[in-house]
């Protein structure tokens, strides 16, 4: 009965936190000074903004549980990074209440908590001591500590010379195998290595019955990953949180949409009249398809100079972060394109679409000849395009595929 107790007891609880912020420096360090001295952190002001400032973080609450994991995703100005301070206590809220219960262990900077100038060893059992552990338990965990981090050769050098990565390993091993109640993570995992990471999820696996994980990523498939639960952020205020991290995540990805056309060359033969995703499905702004649905995109260009010949079209399919991902089969001399005196017109098709979920963009490029010189015309990021799925995976496709029975 007291490990069942163990495991549902509440270690991290937001009620009602805000921070606010102000614009400008001179107007900041006036409203601290008076804040000072009118003992405003008690007074009832607290939600009120003056002039000049706005909430970095309003309103949010929740409670963690030891064994889960609350992904706290949102782009940049969201608010993500505020709230790990204040969970950490680097900052203190202008409103609501933070509790945690048991040791917590954070990495929300990149080399945060070491001193540069001490060794690796010597860091080690300085962010030990932080965490609350005796000498005796420290040492006990060092040499796990040490061959986790994968640093043998370096740990007894200055951490200041230390490469990113190897900061991260560092930080990583001293909060993991400490096996704090709480442990915090920021984006510093995007600058290890793919061995590393995955060293790292497993980890998280292993600690996470005993521990409640803050998590916070751009990286969709490794919040789907890892996270029971998830708080959308945007502009301070939480816009969906719950359970569900698939709705949260395409609620998050709906959110790089954009269509303007962003024109990088033409030679004033062709212009780009429409440009159409057929049969899609318009969620939250954002045209979706279904994995495995066809993709069908229209296509009309105005020509502003005589065409002796039909153009080549080269059309390309990016990530969120703009990778290259897939490029369709260009047309060729029996491809049906309609092709008048004043315009070019076609839709093309690609049947049952397998790209994993997630938002891509398509790239368009036209040349003169079919053997692709002499360019005309290119646009960037001309479409957004979602493709939904209830798996989250890491590749870029996810293949259909057949198992068979061995009789």
């Amino acid at each position: 009965m007291k490990e069942v107790a163990k495991k549902n007891e509440i270690l991290v609880e937001a009620e009602g936190v805000s921070k606010k912020f102000c614009k400008d420096l001179k107007t900041s360090l006036w409203y601290g000074v008076k804040d000072i001295f009118a003992n405003v952190g008690g007074n009832k002001k607290e939600r009120v903004l003056r002039p000049k400032e706005f909430w970095a973080v309003k309103d949010i609450n929740f409670q963690l549980r030891r064994g889960e994991c609350l992904g706290l995703v949102g782009h940049n100005g969201a608010g993500k990074s505020t709230l790990l301070k204040m969970l950490n206590g680097l900052i203190n809220p202008d409103a609501g209440k933070i509790t945690m219960r048991g040791r917590v262990g954070a990495l929300i900077e990149l080399g945060a908590g070491f001193n540069p100038i001490l060794t690796g060893r010597e860091n080690i059992y300085n962010n030990g001591a932080i965490l609350g552990f005796t000498r005796k338990e420290i040492e006990e965990k060092i040499e796990a500590i040490i061959d986790f981090a994968e640093i043998e050769e370096f740990i007894d050098m200055p951490v200041q010379h230390y490469s990113s990565g190897m900061k991260v390993r560092l930080g990583f091993g001293v909060a993991a195998q400490m096996e704090p109640d709480i442990l915090i993570i920021d984006e510093v995992l995007a600058v290890g290595d793919l061995g590393f990471i995955l060293k790292c999820f497993k980890t998280i696996d292993d600690i996470l019955p005993n521990t409640a994980v803050v998590f916070v990523s751009h990286n969709m498939p490794m919040v789907s990953r890892v996270c029971t639960q998830i708080i959308l952020m945007e502009k301070g205020q939480s816009k969906f949180q719950g359970t569900d991290v698939s709705k949260a995540i395409d609620l998050y990805y709906s959110r790089f949409s954009s269509n303007e056309k962003n024109e990088i060359f033409s030679d004033g033969s062709l212009s780009l009249e429409e440009a159409d995703l057929l049969e899609a499905v318009n969620i939250e702004g954002v045209s979706t398809l279904k994995w495995g649905d066809d993709l069908k995109i229209h296509f009309k260009f105005k020509i502003n100079k005589k065409l002796t010949s039909t153009p080549r079209f080269n059309i390309v399919l990016l990530d969120k972060e703009q990778r290259p991902v897939a490029i369709l089969e260009n047309n060729n001399k029996d491809s049906a394109i309609s092709f008048s005196e004043n315009s070019i017109e076609f839709i093309i098709t690609h049947k049952e679409i397998q790209l994993s979920k997630g938002v891509y963009s398509i790239n368009i490029s036209v040349s003169k000849k079919i053997d692709g010189r002499h360019p005309l015309l290119r646009i960037n990021n001309i479409l957004s395009l979602q493709i939904s799925h209830p798996e989250e995976v890491w590749q870029p496709f996810l293949l259909k595929s057949k198992f068979t029975e061995i009789n």
